[in-house]
């Protein structure tokens, strides 16, 4: 067992990291800049196209009849993760400044995850198909729920400088259009899809290192390491455990109450408590402007880990269960 396996570290959080090292020492300027930019705006295009790709028809319909149990999920992703990140503002600015709560706020809005919600079901022995259909359902939800909740919840100067109308057309352009090219493309490409799952994979998480890149290194000219001490990315850490462990005890005991099988039980907890990196970071290049995105997507950044971490050795845990 090798030392990422063993301390549960995802290796793509550490390439992360190297991105953002490297933005920090050699950031894009200029033409370079645009050049990125550009380049960004078509990897989030394709990712979204071939997240649309991957779901298919039956998934859809064989999620759709748990009803009561997505809007469980649903209800956990849009209200309580909310409700729970406004209750943050206790913590300023005591604890965490404004900047990396509006970061927590800006990760409590967002959809649930796909990929690891539903590896984690898969891994614990829950009801996988309706594991499929609720994240891809809420990646979905969350191109229309997300940025209205920002603007909501986010009284600040970033929210108040954007007009949200605009903010929502171009993610309808960027995001939602390429998404629903790619489930209608599915007829024709499908099978290609489907055969080549692991190499798109790595397609998505380009488009997220290059978001990630040409964001920090903007973070960079407006002085973002000057903003993040040590004492500060611990308090990040401290509070994403805090968090996440109340939204586990939250699905996992609001499932047992509302009477769902241990199945069932086991979606809930591993859609519910999930928050897209992948969804997150194209999102937030579209609402915010390029100088605060870097601080904005941080908390993100370390939840991220933070749940794989856990949910990990809870997978793990509902695994070994008789059945």
């Amino acid at each position: 067992m090798n030392i990422l396996q063993r301390f549960k570290l995802d290796p793509f959080l550490l390439t992360l990291i190297c991105v953002v090292i490297t933005a920090s020492f050699f950031p894009c300027e200029g033409q370079t800049k645009v050049f990125f930019e550009n380049l960004t705006t078509f990897a989030i295009g394709l990712l979204f196209f071939m997240h649309g790709a991957k779901l298919s028809f039956q998934a859809i319909v064989i999620g759709i009849k748990n009803w009561r149990l997505h809007l469980v999920i649903f209800m956990t992703t849009f209200v309580i993760f909310p409700i729970l990140g406004v209750m943050m503002q206790v913590l300023v600015p005591t604890f965490l400044s404004q900047n990396l709560y509006l970061g927590f706020v800006y990760l409590c809005v967002l959809p649930a995850t796909v990929q690891s919600a539903i590896a984690f079901t898969s891994i614990a022995k829950g009801n996988v198909a309706a594991a499929i259909c609720s994240a891809s359902a809420s990646t979905l939800l969350g191109v229309f729920i997300s940025p209205v909740l920002v603007s909501l919840l986010m009284h600040t100067q970033a929210s108040n400088s954007m007009n949200m109308l605009d903010a929502i057309t171009s993610i309808m352009l960027k995001l939602m259009l390429p998404f629903v090219l790619g489930h209608l493309s599915r007829r024709f490409i499908g099978k290609w899809v489907d055969k080549y799952k692991s190499a798109i994979s790595k397609t998505d998480r380009f488009s997220i290192l290059l978001v990630v890149y040409v964001a920090f290194s903007d973070a960079v000219a407006n002085g973002i390491w000057s903003q993040i001490s040590l004492l500060s990315l611990l308090a990040i850490i401290f509070y994403s455990i805090v968090l996440l462990t109340i939204v586990l005890f939250i699905t996992t005991y609001g499932a047992r109450l509302l009477g769902f099988n241990k199945e069932d039980e086991i979606t809930i907890v591993f859609c519910g408590s999930k928050k897209s990196l992948a969804s997150g970071i194209p999102m937030a290049s579209i609402i915010f402007p390029m100088s605060i995105i870097g601080i904005m997507i941080l908390p993100l950044m370390i939840f991220h880990q933070v749940q794989l971490m856990i949910c990990a050795i809870l997978a793990a845990h509902y695994a070994k269960r008789k059945i």
